[in-house]
């Protein structure tokens, strides 16, 4: 089952919460148009102690100027973080504005 907080803005198909990821990892879901900018937003993978060891970016699967939910992918490509480990997969909502009023994020933890 899809992770999704309840009014979740963004819904992670895969992968899915606490599940044990490797190198490269394919990540997919949807979420709403206006967490995209020119088609994409970032997601950022954080290893146990909080270090950033890959980002990328969210690519919408279609039409992303809309309230609806978009689809997106994304691949993620790591160093190898030790067994059993956990970590979380961060989706930030694209901000060009940057202004902190417009931020948002969905985190969700995984394991290595």
């Amino acid at each position: 089952m899809p992770y999704q907080e309840e009014f979740s803005e963004v819904i992670v198909e895969s992968p899915q919460m606490n599940s044990r990821i490797q190198s490269p990892m394919v990540v997919r879901g949807k979420a709403k148009g206006y967490w995209f900018f020119e088609a994409s937003f970032p997601i950022i993978l954080e290893n146990k102690h909080g270090d950033i060891i890959a980002s990328g970016i969210a690519q919408a699967g279609g039409e992303w100027m809309t309230e609806q939910y978009v689809p997106f992918s994304s691949e993620l490509i790591f160093p190898k973080q030790k067994s059993g480990e956990g970590g979380l997969l961060i989706f930030k909502k694209d901000n060009p504005s940057g202004l902190p009023e417009h931020d948002a994020s969905v985190s969700i933890p995984i394991t290595f």
